[in-house]
């Protein structure tokens, strides 16, 4: 019997061990899970700051638009630069002639002068409408070129004769003392065939020589003018009948 109270005592002791022992382990998963909580609690926050990184990072970073106008003002500033540049480039190209290169222009700007002079006596004094409209053409096309001859010399500082030279002065006092078929064919002779004969072998040099590439292009351009004038007053019967030594 009394093994049997010891027995009895000894359980009650062990299902109240058991019981403190169950109450401390829910105890300990209490306390566990607290900062678990409060981590999890915390995790939001740390997330929100992470989201705020996030963004800031975005709009400073990331932002395509943003990079783009930076670009673009960083673009923007080198081409007007760039531009300027250019302008520089073209005042420098702008630099004086050679020696050679201006007696090309000038010849040139003398030609010219001496064809519209021409073409203007020959509307005047001829009656013959193929000559008129030849005169007519000269006017039109050396005018023209002229303008350019000046723009350029200009541009180089290049001092243009203002008049026709001596050889030009005669041929045009012998032409204007005369009149009738005498004065169409002398004019179509002498400032149709001969002079556009001369003029074109001077240009036809000079496309060799030019070392300026305005002045080169100039040239390029009035070659082909002068050629066609030359065929155009060799085709014109009073200069077939007075230029046999020309052929």
């Amino acid at each position: 019997m009394q093994k049997n109270k010891t027995l009895k005592a000894l359980l009650a002791v062990s299902t109240v061990a058991a019981l403190f022992s169950a109450a401390g382990v829910q105890a300990q998963n209490a306390v566990s899970q607290t900062p678990s909580q409060t981590g999890t609690s915390s995790t939001p926050g740390k997330q929100n700051t992470s989201g705020k990184t996030t963004r800031e990072g975005t709009i400073d970073n990331s932002n395509s638009t943003g990079m783009e106008n930076r670009a673009k003002q960083t673009g923007a500033a080198s081409p007007s630069m760039g531009a300027s540049g250019g302008g520089q480039s073209a005042a420098g190209a702008g630099a004086k002639l050679s020696a050679g290169d201006e007696k090309i222009l000038k010849d040139i700007a003398m030609a010219d002068m001496a064809e519209v002079e021409g073409g203007k006596m020959a509307q005047s004094k001829s009656q013959n409408s193929d000559v008129k409209a030849f005169a007519q053409q000269m006017i039109d096309d050396h005018t023209a070129n002229l303008n350019d001859v000046k723009a350029l010399a200009q541009a180089r500082g290049v001092t243009l004769p203002t008049e026709p030279d001596a050889k030009h002065k005669a041929m045009a006092a012998k032409l204007d003392k005369m009149s009738g078929d005498a004065f169409d064919k002398a004019y179509m002779k002498e400032a149709g065939v001969q002079d556009h004969k001369t003029v074109h072998a001077k240009l036809m040099a000079a496309a060799k020589k030019a070392r300026d590439p305005e002045l080169k292009a100039l040239v390029e351009k009035t070659e082909p003018v002068v050629a066609q004038q030359l065929k155009s007053a060799e085709q014109m019967p009073m200069a077939k009948a007075g230029t046999k030594a020309g052929k």
